[in-house]
């Protein structure tokens, strides 16, 4: 069987772009019988650029009602927080040893977030590749879904898992990116050339799993366009990245290509575009903070939930974590 492996981190309320580019295929890969799916709340990764301990835990579970709420089915999937499974953490100490420092020094992440202060950036942050490479390693995945972003830490973990199979035999699977679905970058709603993200400053540049109906429509009419009327055809799209960004969204959200989109709206007013666009997203985000509320409101459940799925993890880890140590020859595990 193919095995999944994927999570995000507790650091903010999840947006539009996360449902969209990931939680939506995560559900369609758990319920299309193809992949055994292991999904993670990566708390560990959250501490890289500091954090706030008296939200960390209460976060985590926003992440995790976040998940079920928009369909992953803890019935169906291995759901957990990575901080439960200690041998996240074991396996990335024993790959750190075959990870070249010249290449982690290169990550696009690492530079993105260290900027000019690298020298100053603490080791977490420049070596977090390597414990997503171990997150992914320890459940021998086969499969890592991603965003074309995303691309550069699966080939890292492909280059590590090879590394330890050329010195200790053939043991890791060299996992494959799997990128799937319609709008898995979803822009910003303040600047079309720049990805939706959460730690992004305005609160209007993402709709929020968590915003009210009123927040959707308020933040969809502010939206970013252009004095053009709307586009009728795709390359009327070229350089209008706040237009293509919302067309992009409704056709996601609809279930439509953006030709059919361009076709209903073509030539007419924005205006009645960004309200349909509102109600559409409304219509589609509202049952799932409806359900993360309910889910909220009983954290004693959610906390069932990661636990139950901790103990499903652990199983998987331990054979993988004995026979690591065993293949790089430790006293203990022979």
């Amino acid at each position: 069987m193919k095995r999944i492996f994927s999570g995000m981190q507790p650091t903010a309320h999840l947006h539009l772009g996360n449902y969209l580019g990931a939680l939506r295929n995560w559900v369609k890969l758990q319920d299309g019988g193809d992949f055994e799916c292991i999904y993670c709340v990566v708390d560990l990764h959250a501490i890289t650029a500091g954090h706030d301990p008296d939200v960390l835990a209460g976060s985590t579970r926003e992440i995790a009602a976040a998940y079920i709420a928009a369909g992953v089915d803890p019935s169906k999937t291995v759901l957990f927080a990575q901080s439960a499974v200690p041998a996240h953490v074991q396996l990335m100490w024993l790959l750190s040893s075959m990870t070249q420092m010249g290449k982690l020094s290169r990550m696009t992440q690492f530079k993105d977030k260290a900027g000019k202060n690298s020298e100053k950036a603490g080791l977490g942050l420049f070596s977090y590749p390597v414990l997503m490479a171990a997150d992914i390693l320890l459940y021998h995945a086969t499969h890592v879904p991603v965003g074309e972003d995303q691309k550069q830490h699966v080939e890292l973990t492909r280059e590590v898992a090879g590394t330890f199979n050329h010195r200790y035999g053939a043991f890791f699977p060299l996992p494959e990116p799997l990128i799937l679905g319609a709008a898995t970058r979803v822009m910003s709603l303040r600047d079309g050339t720049k990805k939706m993200s959460k730690s992004d400053a305005s609160d209007m540049s993402r709709i929020n799993l968590t915003d009210t109906a009123d927040q959707i429509a308020a933040k969809i009419r502010k939206a970013k366009t252009d004095p053009l009327p709307f586009p009728e055809t795709l390359k009327d799209l070229e350089d209008r990245p706040e237009a293509a960004n919302l067309i992009t969204i409704y056709a996601a959200v609809g279930g439509l290509d953006v030709e059919q989109v361009l076709s209903r709206y073509a030539g007419g007013p924005f205006s009645g575009f960004k309200q349909d666009l509102a109600d559409l997203l409304v219509e589609h985000v509202a049952p799932i903070t409806s359900r993360m509320n309910a889910l909220l409101a009983a954290p004693e459940e959610i906390d069932r939930i990661l636990a139950a799925g901790a103990e499903k993890a652990q199983d998987l880890a331990a054979p993988v974590m004995d026979e690591t140590f065993r293949r790089m020859g430790f006293w203990n595990k022979g």
